[in-house]
C-alpha cells in the first residue's frame, strides 16, 4: 500500500465522527432562548417585586398612619391603626352630607396578586413541558442521531471506494458503475428526508407553540389591564379618611365620624406596578415575533445538510407551508446546534466548497471527500484521446488514474482541482 493510500485512509478515519458517550436527552433543550427568557421575567420580575414590597412591610412594621385625635392615648391610637387598616374603606361626603364608601381592599392584596401573577404566568411553560415537550424530544434525538449517522456514513462510503478504486484493475470500468450509482441514487439514504416531509403533514408542535404563546400574551394583556385599573382607581387614592364608629363605639360622642388616615407603602406599590407593567408591555412584541417567526422557513440548517446525499429539500423545492411541525424542529435544531456533531465538519465543508477553485461539480460531501481522497469526482478521458493529444502512445490502463498522480501521470490525467491553501 502506498503512502498516499494511508494518508487518505487516516484522513478519512480522523473525518468519522465518533460514538456519543452518553444519552443525549439531558443535553437537549426544549425551549427556544427567546421563550427562556420571556419565561424567565414573567415569571421572575413579580416575584422578585413581591419580595421588595415584602421586604419593605417587615422593615416598617405598620402599613398606615392615621391621625387620631389629641384626646387619644396611645392605645386608642394604635387601635385606630389597626381597624382603618383592617377596613381600608374610604367615605366621601357630597354636597348634601350624604356618605359614600369605596373599599380599598385592592391595596392590601396587591403583593398577593402579583404571587398569582407569576403562577399564571408560568401555566404556558407547564402547558408546553407535559404537551409538546415529550414528542419534541423524541424527535430530535432521532433526528439529531440520524443527521450525525448520515454524515458517518458518507465518510464510510467514501472510504469503501477508496478501496474498490485500489482494487479495481480497470479504472474506466469503476467510474461507470460510479457514476450509474450517482444517477439510481444509490449512495442515499432517504429515510431522514421521508421523515422531515412527513412532519410538514403534521401540526401538533406547532398548534402547543402557538397556544403557549397567544395564552402567554392573553395573560400579559390581563395583567396590564390590571395594573392599569389599579392606578386609575386606588393609586392616587393615597390618603382616605376612616370610620371607625361601629359596635360598642357608634354611639361614643368624642369619637369622631371618620379619621384622615395616610397610606405609607404607596409609593412603593406605585414604582411596583409600573415597573412590572412596563416589562410586560415590552415583552409583548417579543412574544408576537416568537409567533411571527413560523410564518417563513429558517434554512440555514437544511443549506448546511445539503450536503449529505439525498438530503434535497432545499434544491427540490419540497418546503410547502412554514406552519407546521418541520418548522418548530428546524428551530429547536438551531437552539441544540451543539448536540449536532456533524454541524461543524459540514458547516467547514461547505466554506472549503464555496472557495474551492474547481472544475468538477461537487454536490455533496461524498464528492467532495473523495476529491480529498485522491480520487476524481467524474469520469476520466480515454486514454487515447489523452495519449493523442501530447502523440505519445496509450499508456497501460493501470497507470491511467492513480490516487496522488505526479509527474506525468498528472500532465496525462489532465489539470487536478486545487484546493485553498494548496501549493
Amino acid at each position: 500500500m502506498s503512502i498516499a493510500h494511508t494518508a487518505a485512509e487516516y484522513m478519512l478515519s480522523d473525518a468519522l465522527l465518533p460514538e456519543p458517550s452518553g444519552s443525549r436527552a439531558k443535553g437537549l433543550r426544549l425551549e427556544l432562548p427567546s421563550d427562556r427568557v420571556v419565561k424567565f421575567v414573567t415569571v421572575g420580575l413579580p416575584l422578585f417585586l413581591v419580595s421588595l414590597a415584602f421586604a419593605r412591610e417587615f422593615s416598617m412594621g405598620t402599613q398606615i398612619s392615621c391621625f387620631s385625635p389629641a384626646n387619644f392615648t396611645g392605645k386608642q391610637s394604635a387601635y385606630v391603626d389597626t381597624s382603618c387598616w383592617d377596613s381600608l374603606i374610604h367615605y366621601e361626603f357630597d354636597a348634601a352630607g350624604n356618605t359614600t364608601a369605596k373599599s380599598l381592599w385592592t391595596l392590601k392584596a396587591f403583593p398577593y396578586s402579583l404571587l398569582l401573577i407569576a403562577v399564571a404566568m408560568y401555566l404556558p411553560s407547564l402547558l408546553w413541558r407535559y404537551t409538546a415537550a415529550p414528542a419534541l424530544n423524541s424527535d430530535l434525538l432521532f433526528i439529531i442521531d440520524e443527521l450525525d449517522k448520515s454524515y458517518n456514513r458518507s465518510i464510510r462510503l467514501v472510504q469503501h471506494m477508496v478501496k474498490v478504486r485500489q482494487a479495481s484493475t480497470d479504472p474506466r470500468l469503476f467510474w461507470e458503475e460510479f457514476e450509474k450509482a450517482r444517477r439510481e441514487r444509490y449512495f442515499e439514504f432517504p429515510l431522514l428526508e421521508r421523515y422531515l416531509a412527513c412532519k410538514q403533514r403534521s401540526h401538533s408542535l406547532v398548534g402547543a407553540y402557538l397556544l403557549r404563546n397567544l395564552l402567554l400574551l392573553l395573560l400579559i394583556t390581563a395583567t396590564c389591564l390590571y395594573l392599569g385599573f389599579l392606578h386609575l382607581r386606588v393609586f392616587f387614592q393615597d390618603e382616605f379618611s376612616c370610620s371607625i364608629k361601629t359596635g360598642l363605639l357608634r354611639d361614643e360622642p368624642h369619637v369622631p365620624d371618620v379619621i384622615p388616615c395616610k397610606l405609607v407603602f404607596f409609593s412603593v406599590f406605585q414604582l411596583i406596578s409600573l415597573a412590572n407593567g412596563g416589562v410586560y408591555v415590552l415583552l409583548a412584541p417579543v412574544v408576537i415575533y416568537n409567533m411571527l417567526q413560523l410564518l417563513q422557513w429558517d434554512k440555514r440548517l437544511l443549506s448546511i445538510y445539503e450536503m449529505l446525499p439525498a438530503f434535497d429539500l432545499l434544491s427540490r423545492k419540497m418546503l410547502t407551508c412554514p406552519l407546521n411541525d418541520l418548522n418548530i424542529i428546524l428551530l429547536f435544531l438551531q437552539a441544540n446546534i451543539s448536540e449536532l456533531k456533524s454541524f461543524s465538519r459540514l458547516n467547514a465543508v461547505c466554506a472549503l466548497r464555496e472557495v474551492t477553485s474547481s472544475p468538477q461539480h461537487i454536490d455533496t460531501v461524498v464528492d467532495f471527500m473523495t476529491l480529498l481522497a485522491g480520487l476524481e469526482t467524474s469520469k476520466p478521458k480515454h486514454p487515447a484521446c489523452a495519449a493523442g493529444a501530447e502523440g505519445n502512445p496509450p499508456p497501460p490502463s493501470s497507470e491511467i488514474l492513480e490516487m496522488k498522480p505526479t509527474g506525468e501521470a498528472k500532465r496525462s490525467a489532465g489539470p487536478k482541482p486545487s484546493l485553498p491553501g494548496s501549493a
